[in-house]
């Protein structure tokens, strides 16, 4: 991790779950970290959690990926006040109950928004920063097994909805970059991780109750970012997925 010192990562969903559980992370692994999320006063407590002498490897601002305005003012600060990006982590993502033959198409929309063109967004300006600078960066892509071909909850699972479809374009998404960069002779990696079922807030309690301890912490994905990153400068982590013990899918 020698190489990453000091080096600028801008994590997505930074308020809570694995979003924050990456921040803690790489803030103590000696990166300067730039948390981003709606949430500004969530964003708070997660500095006043870290230890003291890591709290200025902080650095936060309160942006909502789905707005494309926001993130471009977002990155804009980032590359005036820090110098660019070395680092992202696409982690921002959300879900809604129901069906998605009877949702409202808004509801459909904001899913889609921030669990993709989200990570889009932020994507476009942190590969443009990387690459404007010679930086052989890191792209990472918080997926979920519901992006994997061959998914099936089973019928007596709730639908996931416009969540699934949105992992799945993700999967593309992270495929189509890796092969861009390839052509452009970019030393730019890229990983997706796709964890199951993971303790964070966006998973309901009932569905929590129901896997007992058959689930995922945060910190479990947080630890397979910081592996993929720890990897040799030559050596690219594709893809990864974790599945507590004992999930069936």
């Amino acid at each position: 991790m020698e190489r990453w010192q000091n080096r600028v990562a801008v994590i997505t969903g930074a308020s809570s779950g694995i979003g924050a559980a990456c921040t803690r992370l790489l803030v103590a692994a000696g990166l300067q970290v730039v948390g981003l999320a709606r949430r500004t006063e969530r964003l708070e407590q997660l500095r006043q959690s870290l230890p003291a002498e890591q709290r200025q490897r902080f650095h936060q601002r309160t942006c909502d990926v789905s707005a494309e305005a926001q993130v471009n003012s977002a990155f804009a600060w980032i590359e005036q006040q820090l110098g660019g990006v070395d680092v992202l982590i696409n982690n921002a993502g959300i879900v809604r109950e129901g069906q998605l033959l009877e949702m409202p198409v808004p509801e459909i929309s904001d899913i889609l928004q921030t669990n993709l063109m989200g990570s889009i967004y932020c994507t476009k300006l942190a590969a443009g920063s990387m690459r404007r600078r010679e930086m052989p960066g890191h792209l990472f892509f918080i997926n979920s097994t519901a992006g994997l071909a061959g998914y099936n909850p089973g019928p007596v699972d709730p639908s996931l909805n416009a969540y699934t479809p949105s992992k799945f374009a993700l999967t593309a998404v992270h495929e189509i970059c890796r092969q861009e960069l390839i052509t452009a002779k970019s030393k730019i990696k890229t990983t997706s991780i796709n964890p199951g079922w993971v303790a964070t807030e966006i998973v309901s309690e009932d569905i929590k109750a129901q896997l007992g301890d058959v689930i995922l912490q945060a910190d479990d994905v947080a630890q397979a970012v910081l592996y993929a990153l720890s990897s040799s400068p030559n050596a690219q982590v594709q893809e990864i997925t974790l599945r507590a013990v004992g999930e069936w899918y």
